[in-house]
Formats: structure tokens, C-alpha cells, sequence
């Protein structure tokens, strides 16, 4: 599973110590029929289009563009990809009743500089046999991706990760995510707590109170995932570095003047 002419010689242990990912990651076998999987990808289609479609809605749109499959069967595919069907947005992440849950903070805030707003979140990304899971840590100031981690699950530790190395790059005032269950979980809140940042939960159902995130989402599928159509998670990894670099240094962002988001992050 080589990925690069140059690194034809190099042995497949030195190739994830490369990309930083687990040695397991690079032997992932998806266990899923093709026709659910073809599903799946359809509705990741229709989501990323769509992020307030739920089980009902999504089951219709799929009959109309030719595919037979019952809100049943709609809705226990949403929720192996990580798309909860809560209306009016289907969410990414499994509330835990015993986690608390926070308010949310930034309801008419003005963000005015960088390291003010950070937000999480969590995306399906598609392979070709298969899928993983992305997470990214956002400004919302600068729309600067800070941080992120793909992973074969939906467990909270590649979401620590994720939150680990992006303080080590700064500290923002509040961190804001949805109310999944990696966000709640009392390792993910301790670690915001040490470094006294004001915890934000969205809403339930409410696909804006992360809007810049969600915006995040549609331009990594339509940039880069649904272009490539990755074969395997060392090239999700590889590709998705090679984006998020483009992404934060060269992509052009209307709302800040035609400049990359690195330009305004690290301005100040």
C-alpha cells in the first residue's frame, strides 16, 4: 500500500511513522456490503448538501434518485456513519446522558481576533472499500484549521489527540463543539478545564451554532474527498494533509479579504 514513487523502498512501519497514524490503520478492511456502502456514500452526498436532512427526509431523497431503501434501513446507516438523525441536524456524534452538557456561549458574541473561538467537530469520510472519521480543530476567527486526526472509529481518543496538539499551538478563550459524546466525556472536559477555557455545547439540532465548521466540511469533500476517492486510510491521511495545507496557506477565503487563513491566524 505504497503511496508515493519515492517512498517505494520504504517498509510499511516507516510509511505510518511518516504519516503519523497506527500500523493497524494501514491494514483496515471495511466489513459492509457494497450496496451499503454505496448507500452510504450516497448520503454523505446528500448531507454534506443537506446537513439538516434526517432519517425521513434522507430516506425520500434517496427513493427519488433511484435507490430502494426504507427510513428504517436510512436511519441504521446514518448512525453507523456517525449521523444521528436529530432533527433539524442529523448529528455527528452519541450523546452520553451521564456526561454533563454546556451551555452554549457565542449567541450574538463578536469574534474579533484569533484564539477567541475554537470549535470541533466530527465528519465521515469515504474511501473506495470503506470509510474513516475526520476531526478538526478550527478558529473561527481566521478559519485556521489547527489541528486534526482521522481514525477507524468514533471513540473519543482521536478527538484528545486532536485537542492535544492543538494547544500546543495556543489557548482560546472558549471551545465550542456539539454535544457527542467525545466532546462530553470527562478526559475531553478536564483537559479544557486545566487550561481554564470556557466550555460550548451547540444547541440540539442546531446545525448553525457551528456554522464555520459545517463550512469547513463541504469544501474538504467537494475540494478534495469526492475528487479522489481515496483507496485507502494512508491515502486519506496523505491527501488530507496535502489539502489542509493547501486549505490553511494558499486557499483564497472571501471573508478575509481574499487571503489564506494562516495570513490572519498568525497575524496576531
Amino acid at each position: 500500500m505504497l503511496l508515493e514513487k519515492d517512498h517505494s523502498q520504504l517498509p510499511l512501519t516507516k510509511q505510518c511513522k511518516l504519516l503519523e497514524i497506527p500500523r493497524s490503520t494501514a491494514y483496515y478492511q471495511a466489513v459492509i456490503s457494497e450496496e451499503d456502502l454505496m448507500l452510504m456514500h450516497k448520503i454523505d452526498e446528500v448531507f454534506t448538501k443537506r446537513p439538516f436532512y434526517g432519517k425521513r427526509r434522507m430516506s425520500v431523497t434517496l427513493k427519488n434518485l433511484g435507490h430502494n431503501i426504507g427510513v428504517k434501513r436510512t436511519c441504521t446507516l446514518m448512525r453507523r456513519m456517525g449521523l444521528i438523525p436529530f432533527y433539524p441536524k442529523p448529528r455527528t456524534s452519541i450523546t452520553n446522558a451521564e456526561h454533563k452538557i454546556y451551555p452554549y456561549l457565542l449567541r450574538n458574541v463578536q469574534v474579533k481576533n484569533s484564539n477567541h473561538v475554537w470549535s470541533a467537530d466530527i465528519t465521515y469520510i469515504r474511501l473506495a472499500q470503506g470509510f474513516v472519521y475526520l476531526v478538526a480543530v478550527m478558529d473561527w476567527f481566521s478559519r485556521y484549521v489547527i489541528s486534526w486526526k482521522l481514525s477507524l472509529t468514533l471513540e473519543k481518543y482521536f478527538c484528545m489527540e486532536a485537542l492535544g496538539e492543538a494547544l500546543k499551538v495556543n489557548v482560546p478563550d472558549v471551545f465550542n463543539s456539539d454535544q457527542g459524546c467525545q466532546f462530553t466525556s470527562h478526559e475531553f472536559i478536564n483537559i479544557l478545564k486545566e487550561k481554564d477555557i470556557q466550555i460550548s455545547m451547540d444547541g440540539k439540532g442546531r446545525c448553525l451554532d457551528n456554522i464555520f465548521v459545517e463550512r469547513l466540511w463541504r469544501s474538504v469533500k467537494y475540494e478534495e474527498v469526492y475528487l479522489k476517492n481515496y483507496s485507502s486510510p494512508l491515502e486519506a491521511q496523505q491527501g488530507l494533509k496535502e489539502y489542509f495545507d493547501f486549505y490553511n496557506y494558499e486557499r483564497p477565503h472571501q471573508s478575509l479579504n481574499n487571503t489564506p487563513p494562516a495570513n490572519t491566524y498568525f497575524k496576531q
